[in-house]
């Protein structure tokens, strides 16, 4: 069988395709079309976020939080990923480098989690629509990834995706 390309995905993409945005159903579509055996994973920060959104009083995206989470794997066939092999320490500690390096915010330490996740999961790309995601400076990322001794996914948002990446 053909070598998966594993996509991982933050978690406004979730909650945005729960909320069937079109750019979110378009961003998948294109991926099935032009990746070859794509398979679509979720972090285990975005998982913890998810469940504290579907857990908040005062969040809008509570209702699609919970469907998210309701239904990654089934009928979604997304893959939940834990990153146990390499251990939590080291996502912590990639992120915190990201965040005293300026790549990302210091206050962005769940964002830090999420790109340390798919880069030591060995994610080819990454989907995000969180600006201090897809904004990041991908030179800078991949020289300190490449000091952690880590692949660099290539961030996109879905929007990037469906109109320069894959254009029709």
């Amino acid at each position: 069988m053909p070598k998966l390309t594993s996509v991982a995905v933050d978690t406004n993409f979730l909650i945005n395709y729960a909320a069937k945005d079109e750019t979110i159903l378009d961003c998948l579509g294109t991926i099935n079309k032009r990746l070859p055996n794509p398979k679509i994973i979720v972090l285990p920060t975005v998982i913890l976020e998810l469940n504290d959104i579907s857990e908040s009083d005062d969040n809008e995206g509570k209702d699609y939080a919970r469907e998210a989470l309701e239904k990654m794997l089934d009928p979604w066939k997304f893959q939940p990923v834990n990153c146990v092999p390499v251990g939590h320490g080291i996502v912590e500690q990639i992120g915190c480098k990201l965040r005293n390096k300026g790549i990302l915010p210091e206050w962005e330490v769940h964002d830090g989690f999420i790109v340390a996740e798919a880069a030591l999961y060995g994610a080819t790309l990454l989907i995000s629509s969180d600006r201090h995601i897809k904004d990041i400076n991908q030179q800078m990322l991949k020289l300190e990834l490449k000091d952690c001794d880590v692949e660099c996914p290539l961030i996109a948002s879905p929007w990037k995706i469906v109109n320069q990446f894959f254009p029709k």
